[in-house]
């Protein structure tokens, strides 16, 4: 929400106060900037909806962590090597949580670690989902310093999950997230 809607709605509230002080000076590129600010209203709703409804982005749909891990890292500011070893996709629920779990960190790498590069491991241990981020940042990352890592820590303890932070300042910055394993079709 913080990176998506909310940041193209913020935007549009720039933009409709711009187009505001030009309503009397310029009409015609006031109104051009109306109707752009009209395209980005149907986008954010869009994006509302989709957060609303709890809908994974397609290429996790379709295709699951691996691509869709992919897909994440190579937004990153900074090179990310993904590895996902996994014999078979696991529920849909916990998908989505890995899904997010990493993107919001790999969120947190490219806004805060100065980091020169990164990587995202997956796999399965037993009856566990394993994720391990890594990058060679500037480190001192803390669960009570504002940057979401204790929103993730709660959300993945709401599934019965861990999260573990090892940041020293100076780096390395180690995050490593475990989520029950559930087959796919069994929720």
């Amino acid at each position: 929400l913080h990176d998506g809607a909310q940041a193209r709605l913020v935007a549009l509230a720039m933009g409709l106060g711009l187009a505001k002080e030009k309503l009397l000076e310029d009409p015609e590129a006031a109104a051009s900037m109306v109707d752009e600010a009209h395209g980005e209203v149907k986008l954010a709703l869009q994006e509302l909806r989709d957060l609303a409804r709890g809908i994974h982005p397609a290429v996790l749909t379709d295709r699951g962590l691996d691509a869709a891990l992919s897909a994440i890292a190579s937004r990153c500011t900074v090179p990310v090597k993904v590895t996902v070893d996994l014999a078979e996709r696991p529920a849909e629920a916990i998908e989505g949580i890995a899904y997010f779990t990493v993107s919001e960190l790999l969120q947190n790498v490219s806004k805060h670690s100065a980091a020169r590069s990164a990587s995202v491991e997956v796999w399965r241990r037993d009856d566990r989902l394993l994720i391990q981020v890594r990058d060679d940042g500037r480190g001192g990352a803390r669960l009570d310093g504002g940057t979401g890592m204790a929103g993730l820590s709660e959300r993945l303890g709401a599934v019965d999950g861990l999260f573990v932070l090892e940041s020293p300042a100076g780096g390395p910055t180690i995050v490593t997230a475990e989520l029950p394993w559930r087959r796919r079709g069994k929720g």
